[in-house]
């Protein structure tokens, strides 16, 4: 309590806390706020019915601004798919324009968060027609009225304009909290949607436990098994490989310095749920391409490929986790610099030569520890959804969810206790400070 206390007693965290606060308030208010010329009542239906598919998780994702077909439906997913395209394309080193631009430190930097919010404009146009199109070609399970009454021109070029102009507006909504307040202002939008899902997912558990639709048995094991994934995702999100470092005596002047034994904290999932939320952003993709054109036979067989039930869904999601794990490591970690610096001051691993051999220690441990954090995180991701289906438990807060939750919880919690120890306050926990990380996403 004491700590919560002192939190108010910095006026700069003061602000930034309450920054936050009101960004998020402003992105729920405009998740609320539906395009005008939709039959909600036809729209509530088509997302009951799709509470297991793809397309009521991504209205999960979204907390709920795709079910109400709101300003804010297409939120901050085709931002990150841009920033997902830009970051590879840096990484394969296509364009030489963009690797000069990478080394021209914060100016370049710049130029490349403008280059991928253009590339964010393209995609939210492209996305938003493709939803636009699809829900004008959608009634209520394929049977009910129409979703759209009047399918005008008008009706397209408005629709699609707001959906372009709130993402955009939700782009920039995340980049202040980013600057301005406490954590990535990405991933909290993302947070908060999740969470506002949350009370009247337990609610609706609660009345059916009343009703006698489930069991008590059966409700009491679905808490216990969220609050294991809770413990293991704490665990293994600020789980550390420690690989042991000295450094050698040296004599600068009339002093020794050196002679000191660390370590290098490795951490076993580095990309935290950067790798989970790039995953899902690009399993949207297909839906987009598919809802061209829904009544294809094309488009109906890629729709059941990407059902979020089937084997080839999960089997997709998991490797794309795998692959985004290792992908944030290379971009944000260069064994090769590491021990460069080490060698530098006089550091080295012991039993293992400085230079070449150390970065490849360093790269050999990443690697593994990485294989380890990736398929911990694609189990926790996939493993609760695959038994909520299997044993047909009327849940919607699945694992991606909770990995979501937890991760951006406890990357807020360390930022805001970094921001306590450094003006000598004492932080969360007495004896311990809790592991974060700065999400990179979109250069930001």
């Amino acid at each position: 309590m004491q700590q919560i206390t002192d939190i108010f007693k910095i006026e700069d965290l003061k602000k930034r806390i309450f920054f936050v606060l009101g960004a998020l308030a402003v992105y729920r208010l405009g998740a609320s706020i539906p395009i005008p010329g939709i039959n909600t009542a036809a729209l509530q239906a088509l997302f009951e019915s799709q509470k297991g598919s793809l397309l009521g998780f991504l209205d999960i994702f979204s907390g709920g601004a795709l079910g109400r077909f709101s300003i804010f439906s297409m939120g901050v997913m085709p931002y990150i798919n841009a920033s997902i395209i830009m970051s590879l394309v840096q990484g394969a080193h296509v364009f030489p324009m963009l690797d000069r631009l990478q080394k021209e430190g914060e100016s370049g930097r710049r130029k490349l968060v403008q280059f991928t919010r253009v590339f964010t404009l393209f995609l939210a146009a492209f996305q938003s027609m493709g939803l636009t199109i699809a829900l004008t070609k959608m009634g209520a399970g394929g049977n009910g009225p129409q979703i759209v009454s009047n399918p005008t021109f008008g009706f397209y070029f408005v629709t699609v304009l707001t959906l372009v102009t709130g993402t955009v507006f939700v782009m920039w909504l995340g980049e202040q909290i980013t600057e301005r307040g406490i954590g990535n202002g990405i991933s909290l939008i993302i947070f908060a949607g999740i969470v506002d899902r949350l009370p009247s997912a337990v609610m609706g558990m609660i009345e059916l436990i009343r009703i006698d639709e489930i069991s008590l048995l059966t409700g009491l094991l679905i808490v216990a098994m969220v609050l294991a994934i809770i413990g293991f995702v704490i665990w293994v999100e600020t789980a550390q490989r420690k690989i042991p470092v000295q450094y050698a005596q040296r004599m600068v002047g009339r002093k020794m310095y050196g002679g000191a034994s660390t370590f290098l904290p490795l951490k076993v999932d580095q990309s935290g749920v950067i790798a989970v939320i790039f995953a899902v952003s690009l399993l949207s993709v297909p839906y987009t391409i598919g809802s061209f054109n829904p009544s294809s036979a094309w488009a109906q067989k890629l729709m059941s490929l990407m059902n979020h039930g089937s084997a080839w869904y999960q089997l997709t999601y998991v490797a794309l986790i795998v692959f985004f794990c290792y992908f944030y490591n290379s971009v944000s970690i260069n064994p090769k610099d590491l021990a460069e610096n080490m060698k530098k001051w006089g550091g080295f691993i012991p039993g293992i030569r400085p230079g070449e051999p150390t970065a490849q220690h360093i790269e050999w441990v990443l690697n593994r520890i990485t294989l380890g954090g990736a398929l911990f995180v694609s189990a926790i991701a996939v493993l609760p959804d695959y038994l909520r289906a299997k044993f047909n438990v009327p849940f919607y807060f699945g694992g991606t969810s909770l990995l979501i939750v937890v991760g951006v919880a406890l990357d807020t919690i360390a930022q805001t206790e970094a921001h306590l120890v450094m003006r000598n306050y004492e932080g969360f926990y007495k004896n311990s400070k809790i592991k974060g990380r700065w999400f990179n996403v979109g250069g930001q």
